[in-house]
């Protein structure tokens, strides 16, 4: 749709994504010159609505952009008071004491928290500054000045499945900044295309990448413990793959209820979803869960690559910030604080370029904050856990990860492993159908764990359905020709929202391969862990998607 003609607005600084790094670029930026014309652009219905996160929230983001957030009423009222870290076996656990961890793993002084209620808290403050949001707006394109960035596309609505405008269509408008900040979270579209173009992964290594599916309950008041924080490993992934749980207990006799797949598994069987309802029914697990309500569901992709995949933060005209760029610490399972802290620098950088007449240049002050800053040294001491996992296991990964860890974190970074690698990307990793065995899942008991398409209607998602597919294909013939025989097909396994079918004749024959759009909760895996990269994940229309409550 290059050749319609748009309106355009301009703005000193232009923001993508209303999540915790780009509402906290945005309040810096007004802190620091009240004159600045910010925008944040939010795909979600309202702000808050695609956001999703564990999570136990590291202050420390909050207390650097807006120190007083307690007199002013953040939505943080559930301090951590137990810390509790299990190994799980099928029928039974082992629980690992707290003394041996590194000081880093401790949640003293942290919060549970819904970060879609924090998100919301933060769009607040920003309007009250001034701010302008536009929740339900999809940033859909980039708008380009020679070779640096001068913007996006934004608003585009009425699009027929054929990609034609159809009756009611609106061609959006191009916002047009000094700086475009993006902070679109994991594997946003228009991130991946910056990445490429400007050639901002090379030299690192390849983003990994975790699968995250939780679902918020309410239970008993007895098996209620506030401020509790619940870790596991182990059953039920085992060999399969690498990954864990969490379970938080916050206010209202509400407790969330997530598990962690990492999708650098090899066995295309592997089920992801269903090892999740398989795990609820740990008596661990099950004792907590026992007589309650399941709330909510959702899921999302994490980034875990750590710093060693952290891209070139920045190109002509932006910068990525949050988990555009991949900022999470994966042993303490936390990256909010992070990208708080990316959005605050990134705005600093900007600032002092446009009061200095700058505009469209690479913000190279926030590449060097960032390296010489906070972020660098949460992440750094952190670097190999994940790689350790991924080429020892899990035993291994306790032991030499735990000691790297150590050592890190008191002689300055200076591990024996150096910084290790991570080698291949999480699709390259698939392994070919007819090494593996098929596993067999229980059934969902209704009770406990339930099926897919049951749990995605509790993440409220909807997608007008006269609108094109964000979904595609780069070779509609690949699924049932290369990746069916080859793979299994893994699509119809891997996505945690049921978006992916194979569906046959009533004899089994003509395989057809389906995508069921619609259920999409914009988690970015099919994006990822498609081992032929043939399916691409692009932004739906604003206000598509899920809508997550308290999530």
């Amino acid at each position: 749709m290059a050749d319609v003609e748009r309106e355009s607005m301009e703005y000193d600084v232009v923001i993508v994504g209303a999540g915790p790094a780009g509402l906290a670029a945005a309040i810096r930026l007004k802190q620091l010159d009240p004159d600045l014309s910010v925008v944040v652009l939010e795909k979600g219905s309202e702000v808050g609505a695609h956001i999703l996160s564990g999570a136990v929230l590291d202050p420390c983001g909050l207390d650097a952009l807006v120190p007083d957030w307690r007199e002013k009423g953040a939505p943080l009222t559930t301090p951590v008071t137990e810390d509790r870290f299990y190994l799980l076996g099928q029928a039974g656990q082992m629980r690992i004491p707290n003394w041996p961890m590194p000081r880093l793993m401790s949640n003293h002084g942290n919060y549970i928290a819904a970060m879609g209620n924090v998100c919301r808290w933060m769009a607040e403050q920003a309007e009250g500054l001034g701010i302008e949001i536009f929740p339900g707006m999809a940033a859909s394109a980039l708008v380009f000045d020679g070779d640096r960035v001068a913007g996006v596309v934004a608003g585009e609505f009425g699009l027929d499945k054929d990609r034609t405008p159809g009756p009611s269509y609106e061609p959006g408008m191009e916002l047009r900044g000094k700086y475009v900040l993006i902070g679109e979270g994991v594997r946003g579209s228009l991130a991946k295309q910056l990445i490429a173009k400007y050639g901002l992964s090379e030299g690192r290594e390849p983003q990994k990448y975790g699968l995250g599916m939780k679902e918020l309950w309410e239970v008993h008041p007895e098996n209620h413990k506030l401020g509790q924080v619940t870790h596991t490993m182990g059953w039920p992934l085992g060999s399969n793959a690498g990954g864990g749980s969490f379970i938080y207990h916050l206010e209202n006799n509400q407790v969330y209820v997530g598990f962690v797949v990492h999708l650098n598994y090899e066995n295309p069987w592997l089920y992801p979803y269903m090892e999740f309802q398989r795990f609820k029914h740990h008596p661990l697990i099950a004792e907590v869960l026992k007589g309650g309500k399941r709330v909510a569901y959702g899921a999302r992709a994490i980034s875990e690559g750590g710093w060693q995949s952290v891209p070139k933060l920045v190109f002509p005209g932006g910068a990525l910030i949050g988990d555009s760029a991949g900022f999470v610490n994966v042993p303490r399972i936390k990256g909010n604080h992070n990208a708080m802290l990316s959005g605050k620098a990134a705005a600093e950088a900007a600032c002092v370029a446009i009061g200095a007449g700058r505009g469209g240049d690479e913000l190279t002050a926030y590449a060097d904050a960032v390296e010489a800053g906070p972020i660098a040294a949460d992440l750094r001491p952190v670097r190999n856990v994940k790689p350790i996992w991924s080429k020892w296991g899990l035993f291994p990964s306790l032991a030499f990860g735990g000691l790297d860890m150590w050592i890190n974190s008191l002689a300055g970074n200076r591990s024996p492993f150096g910084t290790l690698k991570h080698g291949k990307t999480d699709a390259e990793a698939t392994g070919h159908a007819d090494r593996f065995a098929p596993i067999d899942y229980p059934k969902p008991d209704g009770i406990l764990s339930f099926d897919r398409l049951t749990n995605v209607a509790f993440s409220f998602t909807n997608h007008a359905e006269e609108q094109p597919a964000h979904l595609t294909l780069t070779n509609s013939e690949v699924p049932i020709d290369i990746t069916l025989p080859r793979f299994a097909e893994p699509a119809q396994r891997y996505c945690p929202a049921g978006v992916y079918e194979v569906v046959r004749d009533d004899d089994g024959s003509n395989p057809r391969f389906v995508i069921n759009f619609q259920n999409c909760v914009h988690c970015k895996t099919c994006d990822i862990k498609d081992p032929l990269q043939n399916i691409v994940w692009t932004t739906p229309q604003g206000g598509d998607g899920p809508n997550y409550p308290n999530m």
